[in-house]
């Protein structure tokens, strides 16, 4: 194919879609990028990325960039939620030769990508409508515009407008969890992965840099609270290790359910699916922006590879359908282990959680 003549969009600028068109761009094609919210700074957040996810940035030339943020995290600790220490990581270890494992705020990956992916995109389009034609698609927008693409990349999270409007898929399915998110500054020193699993409740602290550390609990429900910042206090108050100390200082939280996305197929004519829109998991592996990262590095080697756009969808499926399974399968395992009652579950992360939950990624370490 052509790659230069090639007309593609990319419909949604966070991490999954800013890193497909970077790696678009390093295939020699120019992707159209459009986002439906404004241009506004992204939320304080923070994130965690295994090994895997800083190989895919090494395939996208943006480790560089990446190598100054955050904090390297070298060791995954889990206690019980009195603080006792239950089992570790070696995060050193188990991605020997793969990548380190980081921690950075959300919004210094994002403008990270924004400047690989060429910093053009639309803000304010939204998809309105997806109709395919002869070798290609036409695309409407809210505003009244609209153009033609050859491949159309949804990349627009789990509850995907492009999604619905191809008929990929329904919405999301909640999977009965209440996560919440923040990140406190003058909390306590923590150098590690920081995880106290209480009862069908845990809490995660991670340190991003500059005295800064990443929270994030969840609680198992299907119900937003009215006061996010209560119900923390009211599920973790009792909670031993760094917890008390960030809750002294937490002040704001956000909240939100988790949904899963899982699909029979992924595209349809020449519309596409990726990252959170076509795989979305609960983010108990932390492997959410990692999936985009590596979506984005195997379609820009398929789409370079193949005689047709057909032909690259077809490869590009058959490629990563089985990482995510594995993400997804694993998830629903860890899920079913932390909802396993304290008395049952600690003595068995004590005689082998390491092995455990160093299982988890076994497959994510193999090449893409």
């Amino acid at each position: 194919m052509g790659a230069s003549s090639l007309r593609i969009l990319v419909v949604g600028a966070g991490i999954a879609g800013l890193a497909v068109a970077r790696a678009l761009r390093l295939a020699g094609f120019r992707p159209d990028v459009t986002e439906r919210l404004p241009l506004t700074e992204r939320a304080d957040i923070g994130l965690y990325l295994p090994g895997n996810a800083a190989r895919a940035l090494r395939r996208l030339d943006l480790d560089g960039p990446v190598r100054p943020l955050g904090q390297v995290i070298h060791r995954q600790r889990f206690l019980d939620a009195a603080g006792v220490p239950l089992c570790e990581v070696d995060l050193d270890v188990l991605w020997a030769g793969v990548g380190e494992c980081r921690a950075l705020p959300r919004a210094e990956l994002h403008r990270v990508l924004l400047t690989g992916a060429g910093g053009a995109v639309r803000h304010g389009a939204e998809i309105s409508t997806v109709q395919p034609l002869p070798g290609g698609v036409a695309v409407g927008f809210a505003d009244g515009t609209s153009g033609e693409y050859d491949l159309v990349i949804g990349a627009d999270g789990p509850r995907s407008t492009v999604r619905t409007l191809a008929a990929l898929g329904g919405p999301p399915r909640p999977v009965g969890q209440v996560v919440y998110r923040a990140v406190v500054r003058g909390g306590p020193r923590v150098a590690d992965w920081t995880a106290l699993l209480g009862d069908r409740a845990g809490f995660l602290v991670v340190p991003i840099g500059a005295g800064r550390l990443h929270c994030y609990a969840d609680e198992a429900g299907t119900t937003l609270p009215a006061d996010p910042l209560a119900r923390l206090h009211e599920l973790f108050g009792a909670y031993g290790g760094p917890v008390p100390e960030v809750l002294d200082v937490l002040d704001t939280v956000q909240v939100e359910l988790t949904e899963e996305v899982e699909l029979g197929r992924w595209f349809h004519d020449r519309v596409l699916l990726i990252g959170d829109a076509a795989h979305a998991t609960a983010p108990t592996l932390a492997q959410g922006a990692a999936m985009a990262l590596e979506d984005a590095v195997v379609l820009a080697e398929a789409l370079r590879a193949a005689d047709s756009v057909d032909a690259a969808l077809i490869a590009y499926e058959s490629r990563r359908r089985p990482r995510t399974r594995w993400v997804r399968d694993r998830t629903r395992d860890r899920n079913r282990t932390r909802d396993v009652p304290p008395a049952l579950r600690d003595p068995l992360l004590r005689g082998r959680g390491g092995r455990i939950f160093q299982e988890h990624y076994r497959l994510l370490v193999d090449p893409l």
